[in-house]
């Protein structure tokens, strides 16, 4: 009598095409998260803005408003919008801030009032307490300029401050102010 139970040989997949299978599903599922799950990168560089001077007489007080638009030439507005001169963001994210400010009627010459004097950029939202985000002091020069990257939210309005009685060039290449969104 022949023995029961008697081992049989199971099949076995090679493993080669078990490995073929993994990849197709590993690849298969890369391609449905890619199409269905992710969400679309957000379009960068859009908020963005340069800015002239917009002094149309004396200065009644400390602030410096701004102005944009195709009529100006280099300047432009594209995601803020002015609001009374000073600059408001909708999109919240990182932004690269540049100004420069160059007095009027100012030499390099050893003078004590341009010591004095200075240049503040910042956060002035009524929403908030004011925020400063640059202080620049124009020491024995007649020109400022500096940049740096902060974090902004959504509505926060830029204001700029020139301390003193001083007059601003009006010259766009010598005062203009600038911001660029570069990252969420």
């Amino acid at each position: 009598m022949a023995e029961e139970g008697a081992c049989r040989a199971v099949p076995r997949l090679p493993w080669a095409t078990i490995l073929r299978a993994i990849v197709l599903l590993f690849l298969l599922g890369v391609t449905i998260y890619c199409c269905f799950c992710r969400q679309p990168p957000e379009q960068p560089g859009w908020d963005v803005a340069e800015l002239h001077l917009n002094l149309t007489g004396p200065r009644q007080d400390s602030g410096l408003p701004w102005k944009a638009g195709p009529a100006l030439g280099r300047s432009f507005l594209h995601g803020p919008e002015l609001d009374n001169g000073q600059v408001r963001v909708h999109r919240e994210g990182i932004y690269r801030l540049h100004i420069q400010v160059t007095l009027t009627n100012c030499s390099s010459a050893w003078t004590t009032t341009p010591r004095k004097a200075t240049l503040v950029v910042g956060i002035c939202s009524p929403t908030t307490h004011s925020i400063s985000l640059l202080r620049l002091n124009f020491g024995q020069g007649c020109t400022v300029s500096s940049q740096r990257l902060t974090p902004l939210a959504h509505g926060d309005t830029l204001c700029t401050n020139l301390t003193l009685s001083l007059l601003p060039s009006q010259n766009a290449d010598e005062t203009f102010f600038g911001l660029q969104w570069v990252h969420p």
